[in-house]
């Protein structure tokens, strides 16, 4: 049994300029390279996605941002709620907007949502989650995670926002290991 609670309802959420205030984050984690047999060939970069609940393809975890949080305590709260992981809130990767057919109500009637996006280095997995019985969660390469993302506006953020972000760190020299 989980704990944990997600949260539900739309008491608390935020709206700007009729759009309604997204949270989210692409978690990442680091594996070894083996495909030639070499454990020190380095180390693979993956992503997590998570199945969703009102149709095919894998998603982010992402869900709205409410009144009584920081847009990363919002981030950092729906990975915990969706796929159950916690870790290191890294850098914002960007503001995506899109356009959702299920939430659309008197403060978005359009349902137009604006999804601000963060890298999550991910420390810990969690055996139950809130929503461990409604999804799944899977480990993907950027390639694999590219091809299975559900929504376009994700692949932007996993393309444009994430891999750029990565690739700059990575030219900087800069070890990503979450600690600030």
């Amino acid at each position: 049994m989980c704990d944990l609670v997600a949260r539900t309802g739309r008491l608390q959420q935020r709206y700007e300029d009729g759009s309604r205030l997204v949270a989210g984050c692409i978690p990442f984690r680091y594996v070894n390279s083996d495909k030639d047999g070499n454990s020190e060939s380095g180390k693979v970069i993956q992503v997590l996605m998570i199945s969703s609940s009102s149709g095919p393809g894998l998603l982010f975890p992402k869900g709205g941002w409410e009144n009584d949080e920081t847009v990363r305590e919002a981030a950092a709260r729906e990975a915990v709620e969706e796929a159950g992981v916690r870790g290191i809130l890294m850098d914002f990767l960007g503001n995506y907007e899109f356009k959702s057919k299920s939430h659309q109500d008197e403060f978005s009637p359009e349902g137009l949502c604006k999804a601000a996006m963060y890298a999550l280095y991910v420390k810990e997995e969690l055996a139950t989650w809130p929503e461990h019985e409604t999804r799944t969660r899977k480990w993907l390469t950027i390639e694999e995670a590219v091809e299975s993302c559900r929504h376009p506006w994700m692949k932007d953020a996993l393309v444009e926002g994430f891999c750029k972000w990565h690739k700059e760190k990575m030219v900087k020299g800069e070890e990503i290991t979450g600690e600030h």
